[in-house]
């Protein structure tokens, strides 16, 4: 009963609780920065509105405007109409957002965000399921996103959304090869595919693209600075690869609308909408975790300081997990 307890706990905390805020963060940040790109001003107004008790002016969060826009675009998309054409077919058409967003929520499982933690006796890791296949279990899973693109599209029954799903399924399907492939050099040379351990090999003998401490006779540093080159390599190629998965630019072909209005989430609205748009950048987020954690040492702070950071402690709470955790996050 307690094992169950922990998971469910590490379920809500680690999903609901770490990965899904990043999205609304990422959704504002990317919005600033094409702005920025695109020589504009993007978000830069939404604070805590406190014009509506009576003050001059709204109160922006560190002094940066613009920090709120997400929580109102959150509220805006819950509140609308949640309309469904009549010509769609309807029990595919209201599957599909959820088939975009429960993998990359899954996913999630097999990401270790940080060193163990200990309270009363109890050691835990910050990973919900520390399986020996993590890798391997993230693409498998990962691919399901396909069906429910796809599914949008079809389920639509109207030839914008429809050419979009098309593209999505041509695309993603063909950016698994080079993703799988680029990532077996780096698991032939650790050996495993935990991800867990391979984040503790990291912390012990340097991170894959920064291999500068942790030598010994069977980590030498010569071997490690052979190795990196091929690594960058693997590196490059899988990067390109994420970026193509969640379809992110110039990988938009699925939802291009310069060509397609909206692509396959053409004809959705409200909160189906929102669960695209929550299950696309869920994806970014563990994309990104992927990479941080296969070549850029996951959680570790690296130089030789996990080690003691994984040993601070408050009588019997160990807490260093939390701050590799903060480190992880960051990253």
């Amino acid at each position: 009963m307690l094992d169950i307890l922990i998971i469910l706990i590490k379920i809500i905390a680690l999903t609901f609780c770490v990965v899904l805020p990043l999205v609304p963060v990422s959704v504002f940040f990317e919005r600033r920065f094409c702005a920025i790109i695109q020589d504009r001003v993007g978000p830069n107004r939404v604070g805590i509105p406190l014009t509506l008790f009576g003050f001059k002016k709204d109160c922006s969060i560190l002094g940066i405007g613009g920090l709120v826009q997400p929580v109102a675009d959150g509220i805006k998309l819950f509140l609308k109409e949640d309309f469904t054409p009549k010509y769609v077919r309807k029990a595919f058409y209201w599957l599909a957002p959820a088939l975009t967003l429960a993998p990359a929520l899954i996913t999630a499982c097999v990401i270790p965000f940080g060193s163990d933690i200990s309270l009363f006796g109890y050691t835990e890791k910050l990973v919900i399921a520390n399986i020996d296949i993590g890798p391997l279990f993230i693409f498998s899973v990962a691919s399901l996103t396909v069906y429910g693109i796809a599914i949008a599209g079809w389920a639509s029954n109207s030839k914008f959304p429809f050419l979009g799903g098309i593209r999505s399924t041509a695309q993603m399907i063909s950016y698994e090869i080079a993703l799988g492939l680029s990532i077996i050099p780096v698991l032939l040379y650790f050996g495993e595919l935990n991800l867990s351990t391979i984040v503790q090999q990291q912390a012990e003998h340097g991170w894959l693209l920064l291999p500068l401490w942790g030598h010994d006779a069977s980590h030498t540093l010569a071997s490690k600075l052979l190795f990196w080159f091929p690594a960058v390599i693997s590196f490059l190629i899988f990067t390109i690869s994420i970026f193509a998965e969640t379809n992110r630019m110039p990988f938009d072909l699925p939802e291009c609308e310069t060509e397609l209005v909206g692509g396959y989430h053409t004809e959705y609205s409200s909160m189906k909408f929102a669960m695209f748009f929550m299950g696309e950048y869920a994806a970014m987020v563990i994309g990104s975790a992927l990479i941080v954690t296969i070549f850029l040492g996951g959680w570790s702070l690296g130089f030789g300081t996990d080690v003691w950071i994984s040993q601070l402690s408050i009588g019997d709470f160990g807490y260093g997990g939390f701050i590799h955790l903060a480190n992880f996050e960051t990253r």
